[in-house]
Order: structure tokens, then sequence, then C-alpha cells
């Protein structure tokens, strides 16, 4: 019996659906804000940590919005992730422009495709996330759940001595009136 119930073990589909449309755009821009460093994978992975740990919260938010809430808030993390990290750094981070990857069209048994067939990529009921989207996904969702329980923990032990002390206070303050 919980006033919020704890994390699922396993990402939800909706979860791994919003990592999969966000995947490429935000592997991208982490590796390009810290100059080519390959600390921006890791970087991108703690940004889905973040998500995953608020995902509630930012999913419900979301639906009520109409909104992209959990992308613009991987998007935030990103910027704040990145600019910890230059922080962090002793030397100063000598950041390359690096050239954005352009469009093109996907060639199937050698034909140019329509518009339809990159459309039916984003579509629901089309999209599939591919291993490394799932693969990321948990490893974001297994992190935050164990940040959760940790946080579950560290709640139970201060609340017990917070109790103790009460008690022990109240029993003095008794003690004190009663002689």
């Amino acid at each position: 019996m919980y006033l919020i119930p704890p994390m699922q073990d396993d990402p939800p589909p909706e979860f791994v659906d919003v990592v999969a449309a966000h995947e490429d755009e935000l592997r991208h821009e982490a590796v390009r804000l810290v100059g080519g460093n390959p600390v921006g994978h890791e970087i991108y992975q703690d940004a889905l940590t973040d998500l995953a740990g608020h995902w509630r919260r930012l999913h419900l938010w979301g639906r009520l919005t109409h909104t992209d809430t959990p992308g613009l808030y991987l998007r935030k993390r990103l910027a704040k992730r990145t600019s910890a990290w230059r922080e962090d750094q002793v030397y100063e981070v000598d950041v390359r422009v690096l050239r954005t990857h352009q469009p093109a069209l996907v060639t199937v048994r050698g034909h140019a495709t329509s518009i339809a067939f990159h459309k039916a990529a984003v579509l629901d009921g089309t999209a599939r996330a591919g291993l490394l989207t799932l693969a990321d996904a948990s490893v974001a969702w297994c992190h935050a759940w164990r940040q959760s329980e940790h946080r579950r923990i560290a709640r139970l032990v201060i609340g017990g001595l917070l109790l103790v002390g009460g008690m022990v206070q109240g029993m003095s303050w008794l003690a004190a009136t009663g002689s």
C-alpha cells in the first residue's frame, strides 16, 4: 500500500517511444556540444536517466497539455549536464562545430522512396524501437529505479530517526513534568 507507487522494473512502452523519437537528434547534439568528445554519449545517457526519474510527472503533463514535455525536458537536461561537464574541466574545452547530418531519401531496391515512407517511420503503429534504443531506455530506467530506491531508503531512515528522536524528546518531557 503506497501513497505513490514505486517505479516499475521495466520501462513503459511510452518511455521507449519517447527515447526512440528523440534519440538521433539528442545523441548527435550531445556529441556536438562537447566538441566530439566521447563523453557526449555518457551525457546523453545521463539525460535519459533524468527523464526516467521524472517520467510520471512529465508524461502526465505532456498528455494534459498535448505538448512534447518529455522532449523539452530532455533538451534542457542535456544542456544542463553539458554545462556542468564544461565547468568540471581543468583545461579549456575545445569545441568544434560539427556538420549537421542532412537527411537524404531512403533507397529501397534501388529506387528513392516517397515522402510516405518517411512518414511511416513516425506514425503510431509503424515505428519500431531498435535494439540500441531499447538498450538506452532500459539502462536509463534501471539507473533511475536505483536512484528512486536509494531515495526511498533514505526517507525511511530519516523518518525513523525523527520518530525515535521525537519519542526520546517526548519521554524526557514526560519524565520532567512527572517529577
